[in-house]
């Protein structure tokens, strides 16, 4: 009997996270001792005749109203015919970044794990089981968080001595006035120069700096320190491979782009185009786990590395079948705020900063599909919006 996919229904809820809050301009994510932020997800839950459902929590409200142009499509279809799937929403979506493809393609995945009895890594084929995790930072605040150099080379130290190999600093972001240049180079070589011979170090501005030589001159403080990459710097090169190749050519750091570009001829494209030394992929914002194992073989065939952004278990799976990824993601992490992880996740799970263990390294789950169980009524409790039924 070939299953067939008989619902599909989308749930918006939010959860707080406390110690949090916005910078100035509503953008970044920072600590803010005694304040609390609501986040926004989605429950997504693809049902199917055999009473197997695929299910993932994740995703946008930009991605949920793709899901509302596609979601009919995949009504009676047979929920294994992922590549198919994958291909017709690609084309239907077009016009649009195709977000949408991520949260139902991991879905259809955890539903494939589930059919088959096995962990996604399985299916996809398995390197390895246990993942070596890098801390990845809130961005700096002025609240007495992490504030200053000295305060980022404390926490460095600090997830040094818990066990992590690796540490990305996110710098400030604001205004114009609490943008500086020189306190981003301070901190980049700081943090160097506190851990530096201990741990890999990444600096990921999120594309706060506003010129060239703001990036050239962090990008140096890298070269200095001997950073392991140097990510997304300024604000006119996020999707530009004429202005990475120019930095790559300028710089001694590797540089790692693609967290903004959609689709997988663009990733290829900035590699054949020498406009970055690593590629990024994320299976929510690269049409799924189908997509971001593409990118990762397209990485692989150029004879360079994958580094996956953000934590999930959709990533773990993902590492697990890559041979050519070095970290894991542990973000957003600060020494006193928690993780944005919603409380979603029955059991064990958990991306949580003290989730490492003696080794630096995360576990990939070993149940079915996912291999993680979601608690539907916690996500019905906090619903926020409409939930969408397609059947």
């Amino acid at each position: 009997m070939k299953p067939e996919i008989t619902r599909i229904e989308t749930i918006e809820f939010s959860y707080p996270i406390e110690n949090l809050n916005f910078d100035e301009n509503g953008f970044n994510l920072v600590y803010d001792e005694g304040s609390s932020v609501d986040r926004t997800l989605y429950g997504i839950q693809i049902q199917t005749d055999v009473g197997i459902t695929g299910e993932y929590v994740g995703g946008n409200s930009p991605a949920m109203a793709q899901i509302n142009t596609f979601a009919d499509y995949l009504i009676g279809k047979n929920p294994l015919h992922r590549e198919r799937h994958w291909s017709e929403i690609k084309r239907s979506l077009r016009k649009y970044d195709r977000m949408g493809i991520g949260p139902i393609d991991i879905a259809l995945w955890d539903f494939a794990g589930k059919y088959h009895d096995a962990p996604i890594h399985e299916l996809l084929g398995t390197y390895r089981e246990r993942i070596p995790a890098y801390a990845s930072t809130y961005h700096g605040d002025e609240n007495g968080g992490l504030d200053s150099p000295e305060a980022f080379a404390d926490f460095a130290e600090e997830c040094l001595e818990m066990g992590f190999p690796g540490f990305k600093i996110h710098g400030w972001g604001g205004s114009d006035e609490s943008r500086d240049i020189d306190r981003e180079v301070e901190t980049v070589l700081a943090v160097g120069e506190r851990v530096g011979d201990e741990m890999d170090l990444m600096c990921d501005p999120a594309c706060e700096y506003e010129t060239f030589a703001d990036a050239l001159k962090v990008g140096r403080a890298c070269d200095e320190a001997g950073y392991f990459w140097y990510e997304d710097p300024f604000r006119d090169a996020g999707i530009s491979q004429n202005a990475h190749r120019k930095l790559a050519e300028t710089l001694d750091t590797p540089i790692l782009q693609t967290e903004h570009v959609r689709g997988l001829e663009p990733h290829t494209d900035f590699l054949a185009n020498d406009a970055t030394d690593f590629l990024r992929a994320d299976p929510e914002y690269d049409a799924g786990i189908t997509g971001a194992m593409k990118i990762a073989r397209v990485a692989e065939g150029f004879g360079t590395d994958v580094e996956f952004h953000a934590p999930g278990p959709a990533q773990r799976h993902c590492i697990a079948a890559t041979r050519n990824a070095n970290y894991y993601e542990l973000a957003l992490v600060h020494p006193d705020a928690p993780n944005t992880q919603p409380p979603v996740y029955e059991g064990e799970y958990s991306d949580m900063i003290d989730t490492i263990d003696n080794d630096g390294t995360v576990s990939v789950p070993i149940g079915p599909g996912l291999g993680v169980e979601y608690d539907w009524d916690y996500i019905q409790a906090n619903q926020t919006g409409s939930v969408h039924i397609y059947e």
